[in-house]
């Protein structure tokens, strides 16, 4: 993958709401810094994680990546092109090729519009299949593709369970056969039971359309089953990226360490053995306001190896080897894993 081009370059994202005082004469006394400078790189074909605390800014990089919101500073490029400022046609002909699945099925349906006419708007949009009996049929092979009947094309998303409506999601998302395809949490809003069929649709799908994903989550082990690489936001940035197999096996940043010790152990003998041997360190404080972030590394405030240089000097994000990177001046080691209950092979 190295040797060839990523598909999709995001270089030092910004995206910060203003906060504004008064009703009549609105003052400006702030902003919001939800994504603070964030990069990372998609190769064609990959499927790159991103995950991370509610609030970390993860939705809101998918967004900016979509133009669905307008950056307030940096890059992202698409298949070489650089697509942040372009507007009307030119940003229309991208979207063709750019797709976002969204995060709840019972909100992004209209409630008024019939599974066939959701499905089959980009078609509309875009100007493709303007013969309706061509455009019904592809909106049937649509649905059949995702696992539904084409006898649904008429019905309602009120007549369909969730696992249903993010299927109908997941066929108007490809309906223009798109290159890159965003997930934001597409299952955090299903039942359990109905969590694993989506996320097996979604690797079959990639498998055989070839697409590129990028899926956002906070379940770490839907990350795992599902991503060639794990990209670790915190407050707005990027704190560490590394192969999913090698994050797991051995995280580097204290972050990463604590989210997978967070992890519940389904072993109760095992469970029972970290208990005894007090390994389950939760992070202590809460997680800083956004909007006044903490100077230098922005997770010194909560982390149990914090130094002066810490709250001094904001880390770069640094290889680390094995095609991992992370933003801190004292990455853990393998010793450290076992005592915040990670367990690292070897």
């Amino acid at each position: 993958m190295s040797s060839r081009e990523p598909l999709l370059q995001v270089r030092d994202l910004v995206k910060h709401f203003p906060l504004t005082r008064g009703i009549v004469i609105q003052r400006h006394v702030g902003a919001v810094k939800a994504v603070d400078g964030v990069s990372f790189e998609v190769m064609a074909g990959e499927t790159l994680g991103i995950v991370g605390e509610s609030g970390c800014g993860k939705s809101t990089t998918a967004r900016l990546i979509m133009r669905l919101l307008a950056p307030t500073a940096g890059q992202v490029r698409f298949d070489g092109r650089d697509i942040t400022s372009l507007k009307g046609a030119h940003l229309k002909a991208v979207r063709r090729e750019m797709q976002m699945i969204f995060q709840d099925p019972y909100s992004s349906l209209n409630p008024r519009k019939t599974v066939g006419s959701i499905v089959g708007e980009p078609f509309a949009i875009h100007g493709i299949e303007r013969d309706r009996a061509r455009r019904r049929r592809r909106v049937q092979e649509l649905l059949e593709t995702v696992g539904m009947s084409p006898e649904h094309y008429n019905r309602y998303p009120h007549e369909f369970s969730g696992g249903q409506r993010q299927r109908i999601g997941v066929a108007r998302a490809l309906a223009l056969e798109p290159r890159l395809l965003i997930a934001d949490e597409p299952v955090s809003a299903l039942d359990v039971s109905i969590q694993a069929q989506v996320l097996n649709l979604l690797r079959e799908l990639q498998r055989r359309l070839g697409l590129t994903l990028v899926l956002i989550a906070h379940d770490l082990s839907v990350v795992r089953h599902m991503c060639d690489r794990v990209a670790v936001m915190y407050l707005g940035k990027i704190v560490e990226v590394s192969p999913a197999e090698e994050l797991y096996a051995f995280p580097r940043h204290p972050y990463t360490g604590a989210l997978l010790a967070a992890v519940p152990v389904a072993d109760p003998s095992a469970a029972a053995e970290r208990r005894s041997a007090g390994e389950r360190r939760l992070l202590g404080g809460d997680v800083p306001s956004p909007a006044n972030p903490p100077a230098g590394c922005r997770f010194h405030t909560r982390c149990p190896k914090a130094q002066e240089l810490c709250s001094a000097q904001e880390p770069p994000l640094q290889e680390q080897g094995s095609g991992t990177s992370a933003a801190c001046h004292y990455p853990l080691s393998r010793e450290e894993l076992a005592g915040i209950g990670v367990r690292s092979p070897g």
